[in-house]
């Protein structure tokens, strides 16, 4: 049995369980729904009204449930996937997580409290640029500056941030979909669904509802190697050989131990922190030479300190009918193509 421990607070894993049904909890919970569906409702209608072009096309990576559901993986496959046709796109973010408010680049070598960790890791990553900032037309002028070359924007997150117009909505839903359809507190929905989009992307099953968009499943699996802080790589298969440790400070960090298990490596001992943790106090619950195994959103901030930890990539499929669609879209936005927006 592997030693486990979980620094994930009893209050969000009692309201994970609470918004997977419609029971007496969700049900005592839901006059305040409608109130903060109102006030949702005024806010994204006072954002309409004020909404702002960029000046370049731009497409929003979000989802509409409250929690990780795995937008990042997304948007790096949409940015590599708009590279390998020639446009030359920029990121943008709130950067969320960090200790500083005001707009900045996020660099590869960036500290993950002062840009956030998906910013950095982004950066990273794509080799795009990154800017985050809490208006997101703020980084996208930024971004546009020093960047002129950029011809197109993707937002990583923002599908609320209705200010900043946008050609392209995608939401990403996890495997729990809509739970139980309330908004928050009541359930994990941020805003009514379904809701307007240009498609949706799930994992396991489709969401239900599933809306007039269409909708794609999504596949993620690990890499089948590992690289760790000093720019050294190693295979899964090399470090399955001996029983390892596993920390994960991401919205289910279940869901990458058991993937850890499906490529067939041993956990002797595992950690489950909070998404977004610093790991400033972080340290090791094994000390016999074991390796240590992150996400890549981690180990931007864990190899400040643990530059031997091996994190392993996450490598996400989608079918070819949804880029099909993407650059349909994209095409009819900018006839012209890359280069000419």
């Amino acid at each position: 049995m592997p030693q486990t421990s979980s620094s994930s607070s009893p209050s969000s894993q009692g309201l994970r369980a609470l918004w997977r049904k419609r029971g007496l909890g969700a049900w005592l919970l839901w006059p305040l729904s409608c109130l903060y569906g109102g006030l949702q409702g005024w806010n994204a209608w006072r954002m309409r009204r004020r909404q702002q072009s960029t000046g370049l096309p731009v497409i929003v990576v979000g989802n509409v449930i409250a929690g990780g559901a795995g937008k990042t993986p997304v948007t790096q496959a949409v940015v590599a996937h708009l590279q390998a046709a020639g446009w030359t796109p920029g990121i943008l973010s709130r950067g969320y997580g960090r200790k500083t408010d005001d707009c900045r680049e996020a660099l590869p070598d960036s500290p993950a409290s002062e840009v956030g960790d998906e910013p950095a890791l982004l950066a990273r990553s794509t080799g795009a640029p990154v800017f985050v900032a809490t208006k997101r037309l703020d980084a996208a002028r930024a971004l546009r500056e020093k960047y002129p070359q950029v011809d197109i924007l993707v937002s990583d997150d923002g599908l609320q941030h209705l200010t900043m117009a946008r050609d392209v909505e995608l939401c990403v839903f996890n495997d729990e979909g809509v739970g139980n359809g309330f908004l928050l507190p009541a359930g994990p929905l941020r805003e009514p669904w379904p809701r307007d989009v240009t498609a949706t992307l799930y994992a396991g099953q489709a969401p239900q509802p599933t809306g007039s968009a269409p909708a794609f499943a999504l596949r993620r699996q690990l890499a089948d190697h590992a690289r760790n802080g000093r720019g050294e790589s190693r295979s899964l298969r090399d470090l399955a050989v001996r029983p390892v440790e596993a920390v994960a400070a991401v919205a289910r960090p279940e869901s990458f131990f058991s993937m850890l298990l499906a490529q067939g490596l041993t956990l002797d001992a595992t950690q489950a922190l909070p998404d977004h943790y610093d790991f400033e106090s972080f340290s090791r619950k094994l000390d016999n030479g074991s390796a240590l195994i992150c996400t890549e959103k981690d180990a931007v901030k864990l190899w400040r300190s643990f530059p031997d930890a091996w994190a392993v990539p996450l490598q996400l499929q989608l079918p070819h009918a949804f880029w099909a669609l993407l650059d349909a879209r994209l095409a009819a936005v900018c006839p012209s193509g890359p280069g000419r927006s």
